[in-house]
């Protein structure tokens, strides 16, 4: 069964109706098996159900509902999609895009009262014919899911996942975690991400078990969730687990009334310091997993108890086989480290029209994941390195050279490195560095600013620093790999004390969020332990201060406290005028007259 807030349960048989529902409505559309469905739907029971019935005969392609429009102008068209599906009546940058490329655009629509998920699709264009042709469901090696991963290069790679991968990964994680039938889990990942759909939503259904799809994340409403559907486990990324423990204090009482039997947490590093604190305040264990979208998801993972969870590893095979490999093709031994590879049937067997990737992802069957590590002698895996370029902000894969594409497009950028930097709790930001023409000028705030419009907040760097010279290695190429390290004195910012009301407001809210007790006017947000969770939170505080509402994107293009409180004398500037207007309103005319006559009789 699939519950949500706010809704009545979906039971299996009312799903089974949804799914030949759903076949129907795309067949008499002309649409069928493997044809490429694009899908931006906020996330809930309605994104959760679409995803387990359309894919059942088409192809499901979940996209970011936050992508601009030059994004969905890469991904329809990359796709081919027959179709796109939104929620009716909502604006996406997608609608436009669509009907400029002709792409029919089915309307979701979920009606009052109808149990959690059930939805019907109505076309936008009312006039379009429909065809009266016989569902043809997919078969186990149809493609039943497409998503997109970057390289190393700006151009995202599509990975066409079938049903055998996915069905395959959902059984590898529901027998890893012992899901059975009287499991309920709690589903709070996005579910346009591997993450969400496999590791929460189909490792439930595979299992029998039930599952609770939640509106999107939200740490203070976790707790409400624990306590109105019981759940026995959840899984997360790490940035959302912090953000959890950081709201546990206050809801002692529900979680000691309402105990989880496992905590899972997969897509980036889990700091052990938030492992210990997980297990400490929820007293379950915490299953640290190892997954990629080209394994549609789960690779290893960490065993439950009584069998041994061994700290810095993400646990052993579960799944697909792992092994390590040598540059040259060859399988090390245990103990050796190499790249991790794996083969199975929930691997992808490869990229979509990009013979380039697949001859260096693939050697005699074996997918090269980028990650450098080593099995130990009882086969659990350690990570100890990454070997590709890209960079793993909080589980969010991004490419570097799609930010130093972005960064030169100012006209006084000439040079231009994205690159990764430790972050405490996302793994990974990004800083770039960049050499700007000769005889001129340009600050890290305004190209910050500039790439905002460019780029989605999560692949917006939190430094840029502008450099004479970039550095490069003994053959003259620039090396990503090691840049923090080589640029870690432009990268330091030298403690500068908060001047004014604002900054000092700023500030002191930062420390409070982050936990830090000296946050300089200087200092960036996200360099110094933010991310988007604690952003909203960031937000929140200043909306309860100063009763100013302001988009979390504020804090993304303005993150240090000299940079918002600007933002925010403005905004208080413009609710001042409007007040003032609002007053002069009220007042009669011949008030008014009385009040600018005594106002220009003053001297300046």
């Amino acid at each position: 069964m699939l519950f949500a807030p706010n809704f009545k349960p979906l039971t299996w048989a009312a799903l089974g109706a949804q799914l030949d529902y759903a076949g129907q409505a795309l067949r008499e559309r002309g649409i069928g098996r493997n044809d490429r469905v694009a899908v931006v739907l906020p996330d809930g029971p309605e994104m959760a159900v679409a995803f387990l019935t359309v894919s059942t005969a088409a192809t499901f392609a979940p996209l970011n509902p936050t992508y601009r429009a030059e994004d969905f102008e890469f991904y329809l068209a990359d796709l081919q999609a027959r179709a796109l599906i939104l929620s009716a009546g909502q604006e996406s940058p997608a609608r436009g895009v669509a009907r400029k490329r002709g792409i029919p655009i089915l309307e979701l629509t979920a009606q009052p009262g109808a149990p959690a998920g059930q939805f019907r699709l109505k076309s936008e264009n009312a006039h379009q014919s429909s065809v009266d042709l016989p569902v043809e469901w997919a078969d186990s090696d149809d493609v039943a899911l497409v998503l997109h991963t970057s390289g190393t290069t700006s151009r995202p790679k599509m990975v066409p996942l079938t049903h055998r991968n996915l069905c395959s990964s959902g059984l590898h994680i529901a027998r890893t975690l012992g899901l059975t039938p009287a499991d309920l889990g709690l589903c709070v990942m996005p579910l346009f991400h591997i993450h969400g759909l496999i590791g929460a939503l189909l490792s439930s259904v595979m299992a029998g078990a039930r599952v609770v799809c939640a509106p999107g994340f939200s740490a203070l409403r976790f707790f409400a969730w624990l306590d109105e559907f019981e759940p026995s486990w959840y899984t997360a990324v790490p940035t959302m687990h912090q953000a959890i423990l950081a709201q546990a204090a206050s809801h002692a009482s529900i979680i000691k009334s309402r105990p989880l039997r496992l905590i899972r947490s997969s897509s980036s590093a889990l700091p052990p310091q938030v492992m210990r604190g997980l297990e400490a305040v929820f007293g379950a264990p915490v299953i640290e997993s190892y997954g990629m979208t080209e394994a549609s998801h789960q690779m290893a993972s960490n065993p439950l108890p009584p069998r041994e969870r061994k700290p810095g590893s993400v646990g052993q095979a579960a799944g697909p086989e792992v092994a390590i490999m040598d540059p040259k093709g060859g399988l090390l031994k245990l103990g050796e480290t190499g790249e991790i590879v794996i083969q199975g049937s929930n691997v992808t067997k490869g990229y979509e029209n990009n013979p380039t990737a697949n001859a260096t992802a693939f050697t005699n069957g074996w997918f090269r994941t980028g990650d450098q590590g080593y099995l130990d002698l009882d086969g659990y895996l350690f990570i100890t390195g990454r070997l590709k370029e890209l960079i793993n902000r909080g589980g969010e894969k991004v490419a570097p050279r799609e930010i130093d594409e972005a960064l030169l497009n100012h006209p006084a950028v000439r040079q231009a490195v994205a690159f990764a930097v430790p972050h405490l709790t996302l793994g990974e930001d990004i800083a770039a560095a960049v050499v700007v023409q000769d005889g001129q000028s340009v600050s890290e705030s305004e190209l910050r600013r500039f790439v905002a419009h460019h780029l989605p907040p999560f692949k917006l760097p939190t430094r840029i620093v502008v450099l004479k010279d970039i550095p490069k290695g003994p053959t003259g190429k620039i090396q990503r790999i090691g840049m923090a390290d080589r640029l870690s004195r432009e990268l330091a910012v030298a403690y500068e004390p908060p001047s004014g009301t604002f900054e000092e407001l700023v500030a002191s809210i930062y420390e409070q969020v982050l936990g830090h007790d000296r946050i300089g006017r200087g200092n960036n947000f996200f360099a110094v332990g933010g991310d988007s969770i604690r952003a909203m939170h960031v937000m929140f505080r200043l909306r309860e201060s100063l009763g100013i509402e302001l988009p979390v994107s504020t804090l993304f293009e303005n993150p240090t406290p000299a940079m918002l409180a600007l933002v925010l004398e403005s905004r208080v500037a413009e609710l001042d005028v409007e007040s003032l207007a609002e007053d002069l309103r009220k007042l009669p005319p011949e008030e008014v007259a009385r009040l600018l006559d005594d106002s220009l009789s003053k001297p300046l």
